[in-house]
């Protein structure tokens, strides 16, 4: 027996409301596929909107309970989870290789990564804090309390399925929230044990529920419409994103998005040129570029161009692709055909408008989602992988002559998430950066995400902040109250 097949006899599969698992009322279930060969791995319930109802009877009649929870209490349970997801790395990072794809270190990293913000906000649980003043006149007392804002809708992505979902679930759940969570279709195993695992560490019933579904309009038009609901946060597409703010706004809701993003990776001629290469392999090749922070663009300094480019596709050629259950694969298979051939699509574009290719640039033969590792360059701003994001392991690289050139060529997009800077001039470091239209800036850095800093982008890239002391605040209500 393997290790998967092992695991299998033991996975939820059923939807989880009120503390355990649960059949869906119309029945129905929907597979899930390995993508690096097509394996039907399991078949899950299919929650429908009856399902979604029945969620939020559990995580409302949890609310006031869990809302009233003492911050220590609430702080014990979610330290016990970040122990036991910690003890359960294994499991969890086979179960997100087996139907994500990514190569299995990269799936333990994400453990470890996604562990962090249940440990995180286990401690910030306990540091939410009002004010109290006397007013200026002097004729009366002020107090600001925080309150948890009320139940929440979580809709997490398929590229991180562990570490999305801990990003949201731990703030809310110290904040004193009960929380309704629909992973991404190609990806709800990996949330379901998340799910079995905090009743283990004795998350009271109801305050978290796992809906996982085919149709998630289905789950979430009839939760958004129900007053009962006071939150939704949403990682995934900005066409998505927008579509649930329009829904959010019949119920007033409070809204968290982290959508699309169109990263730049600027490097200067005066960039130590291997540390610039060694950051552009963890900004563009970390989850095979199935990232929203992922380098979209490298915009490179002409006079270093070629030395940058030369170095960076010999590393990306080097790269072993190949099923991520298997030892020394570095870049698994894209989650699905969809994206692959949306990568495809974008590659083809880009040389057909005069890009050349470096490096891959075509799908690879035979079972499973494969793309080549890619590294085109020449790639004139019109091209469409320019505008879009990739989603893929594949390197756009384009020039600049002026530091004014590289800031416009880097703001010019909808987008604002991240961006990189790569240079040995500290003025320089500072100046660009202040300048750079994004929510956020790695400087000489090619992985910015943090548990203790706000990840959130700006433009059309989303609103508000997860992780960080910010993250706590998107669950929490500001209070007033006067006194005589």
């Amino acid at each position: 027996m393997t290790d998967f097949e092992r695991l299998r006899t033991t996975l939820p599969t059923g939807l989880w409301i009120d503390g355990a698992q649960t059949d869906p009322i119309d029945g129905g279930t929907f597979p899930v596929y390995d993508p690096a060969t097509g394996e039907h791995l399991a078949d899950v319930a299919d929650a429908g909107g009856k399902d979604a109802l029945r969620a939020l009877d559990s995580a409302a009649a949890a609310a006031d309970e869990w809302a009233a929870t003492a911050p220590r209490q609430r702080s014990i349970i979610l330290r016990s989870a970040w122990e036991k997801v910690i003890e359960r790395t294994d499991d969890l990072a086979l179960l997100m290789t087996m139907e994500m794809g990514k190569a299995l270190p990269e799936s333990r990293g994400e453990v470890n990564y996604g562990a962090e913000f249940l440990r995180w906000f286990s401690e910030e649980a306990v540091r939410i804090q009002g004010r109290y003043t006397t007013s200026p006149s002097g004729n009366g007392r002020i107090m600001v309390t925080k309150v948890p804002v009320g139940p929440t809708l979580a809709v997490t992505p398929w590229n991180f399925p562990l570490a999305m979902g801990t990003r949201k679930i731990g703030p809310a759940l110290a904040a004193g929230c009960t929380i309704i969570v629909k992973p991404a279709e190609d990806t709800p195993l990996t949330m379901l044990l998340l799910a079995e695992i905090f009743a283990d560490a004795g998350l009271p019933a109801g305050v978290l529920s796992v809906l996982p579904t085919l149709d998630a309009a289905a789950v979430t038009a009839p939760l958004l419409a129900d007053p009962r609901l006071r939150k939704v946060t949403f990682t995934g597409s900005t066409r998505v994103g927008k579509i649930l703010i329009e829904q959010s706004a019949q119920q007033v809701l409070r809204t968290s998005m982290e959508l699309g993003g169109n990263a730049p990776f600027v490097v200067f001629d005066d960039a130590d040129i291997d540390a610039a290469v060694d950051g552009a392999m963890a900004a563009k090749m970390r989850n095979g570029g199935e990232a929203c922070t992922s380098a979209n663009r490298l915009i490179v300094a002409n006079s270093v161009r070629e030395e940058f480019t030369t170095k960076l596709t010999e590393r990306i050629a080097a790269l072993t692709v190949g099923p991520g259950s298997q030892d020394g694969t570095d870049v698994g298979p894209l989650v699905n055909d969809k994206q692959r051939r949306n990568v495809a699509s974008l590659v083809d574009d880009a040389v057909a408008a005069g890009a050349r290719v470096r490096t891959g640039g075509k799908s690879v033969d035979g079972p499973g989602y494969f793309f080549e590792p890619t590294v085109i360059d020449e790639v004139p701003a019109g091209a469409r992988i320019i505008r879009e994001e990739i989603f893929g392991p594949v390197a756009a690289i384009t020039g600049f002559d002026t530091e004014a050139e590289a800031v416009a060529a880097a703001n010019d997009t909808e987008y604002g998430l991240a961006a990189y800077i790569y240079t040995q001039d500290v003025d320089r470091a500072f100046r660009v950066a202040d300048k750079l239209e994004s929510g956020m800036v790695g400087v000489n850095r090619g992985v910015i995400s943090d548990v203790a800093a706000p990840f959130g982008g700006v433009k059309q890239s989303g609103l508000g902040s997860e992780g960080g002391t910010e993250g706590i605040e998107e669950y929490l209500e500001t209070k007033y109250i006067g006194f005589a």
